[in-house]
This record gives C-alpha cells, sequence and structure tokens, in this order.
C-alpha cells in the first residue's frame, strides 16, 4: 500500500488491511442498497451526507448526517452516504453520537484540536476521533505508528507526502500506512476530519479506572 491512499466514498471502495497488525476493513455505502456489515468485529462509522438507517442486535437507528457509531458483530446500513472501518477480533461497546461539533475539545500539534469521539475501552483499543485544522495552517511533518484512516467532513487542503501532495475536499476518505511521514496543510479554509486508529496509548486498565480510583478503603483494608 502507498504511503497515502485516498479513495471516493461514491465508488463504494473497500480497502482491505486484515494482514495489518491491526486487522482492519474499510468500506463505504452510498444509498439504499443495503450494506452487510460481518459478525466479526466492531465497526466504526461516520454519515458524511443523507439519513441513513442502522440496523443490529441493539436495534434499528435513524442517522443523520455528521452521526457517527460503534456496533459489534452483524449489522446492515441502508441510506445516505459513509465510511465504515471495521476493527476485526475486537468487540467494542454499542454507541451513537453526533452530529459533531465545529472544532475539537483537546490540543493538538501546530494549532489543530481534536476531540475522541469514541474512546477506547481499555488501554489499547480502537478509538474513533474529530479532528480540526484550521485555515492557514503547515502542519509538521509527523508519523504515526500504525495505520489511520481518515475522511474528510468539510474542508479543502493537501496532504503533503515526501513524494507528492495531495488534494483534499468533503468526501474524500484515505488511509496513511504506518510509520509513513505525512503532513496537513489549509488555505483559507479549515478541514474537518474524522479518523480512526486501530490502537491506542490511552484507555482504562484494571489498575486504573474512575471506579477503581474513586474507592476509598480504610488504611486497615488496604494492606
Amino acid at each position: 500500500m502507498p504511503s497515502f491512499h485516498p479513495f471516493e466514498l461514491a465508488q463504494q471502495g473497500r480497502v482491505d488491511l486484515r494482514t495489518d497488525p491491526y486487522p482492519t476493513l474499510v468500506t463505504t455505502w452510498n444509498g439504499n442498497v443495503s450494506h452487510e456489515l460481518p459478525a466479526t468485529g466492531t465497526h466504526f462509522g461516520f454519515v458524511q451526507s443523507g439519513s441513513a438507517e442502522l440496523a443490529c442486535a441493539s436495534g434499528t437507528f435513524q442517522l443523520q448526517t455528521g452521526m457517527y457509531f460503534s456496533v459489534a458483530g452483524v449489522a446492515t446500513l441502508r441510506g445516505g452516504c459513509g465510511l465504515v472501518i471495521t476493527r476485526e477480533g475486537y468487540r467494542g461497546f454499542f454507541h451513537l453520537g453526533g452530529p459533531i461539533e465545529d472544532t475539537g475539545r483537546l490540543r493538538y500539534i501546530d494549532g489543530c484540536t481534536d476531540s475522541l469521539l469514541i474512546p477506547p475501552v481499555k488501554l489499547g483499543d480502537a478509538c474513533l476521533n474529530l479532528l480540526h485544522i484550521p485555515p492557514h495552517t503547515r502542519q509538521s511533518a509527523h508519523t504515526h505508528p500504525s495505520v489511520r484512516v481518515g475522511l474528510i467532513v468539510t474542508g479543502t487542503g493537501l496532504c503533503v507526502t515526501p513524494e507528492r501532495e495531495f488534494p483534499l475536499r468533503p468526501g474524500l476518505a484515505f488511509v496513511i500506512a504506518a510509520e509513513q511521514l505525512h503532513s496537513f496543510h489549509t488555505g483559507n479554509d479549515s478541514l474537518l476530519v474524522v479518523a480512526y486508529h486501530p490502537d491506542s496509548d490511552f484507555g482504562p486498565t484494571d489498575e486504573c479506572h474512575p471506579m477503581v480510583n474513586r474507592t476509598i478503603l480504610p488504611p486497615e483494608i488496604r494492606k
């Protein structure tokens, strides 16, 4: 796979990353034809446009533009247009959210911001993020230790790699290979990007989570 691989939602594309250390399958859906999601993992999805119906073990739900979801196991999508990233061999929580906000809530590099839309259930698990890149940004070139999958929600700009520059526009999805140098640049527009990480160095552990951290035992029991 190239360092940066773009593809259009309208093409109903498929990128198979199941030989990756974190097996992942990327698919798009577009229109009223049913899009079946397999039982073999957890599906992270985002509705780029239109109204979509998500049917799964938890029920049937109407999703509008800008909404996102996580669902484990068999599911069906119909209507609208969007991106689904399946993390195979992982069972996440059922989650519906959105519409997304215009900027992130956490600081990121070079004046960018980020929000954690779907957090990892435990340390090391997959997550879904919202990245905001302001106008007139020239990100520092950087890498990630694992693959990244993204979707341009709004705005225009460039992804710059050592090989070439890739124009970015709404409805363009992409995969960035692990350890590949890249940066995002903007002009007069900002960029709003939904980004999937197959793993995380953040999240609860058995020794550190809000329930156990806020359970105060008397000294004689703590020994």
